[in-house]
């Protein structure tokens, strides 16, 4: 149990610098890709949030 939590926080810690990595990425670009709006509009399906303009 011990071994698996220490496990889970080492996963965690590794994820938290590739996510900071991503954001520092994406702040440098000055415009997407074509395959990242692609994703994005496809994530922005999926999800059932609603827009600033809806809100």
């Amino acid at each position: 149990m011990e071994t698996e939590i220490k496990d889970l926080k080492e996963d965690i810690r590794k994820l938290i610098i590739d996510v900071a990595i991503i954001k520092n990425t994406l702040l440098n670009e000055t415009e997407l890709t074509d395959w990242a709006k692609e994703e994005l509009k496809k994530a922005r399906m999926e999800n059932e949030s609603i827009s600033l303009e809806e809100l």
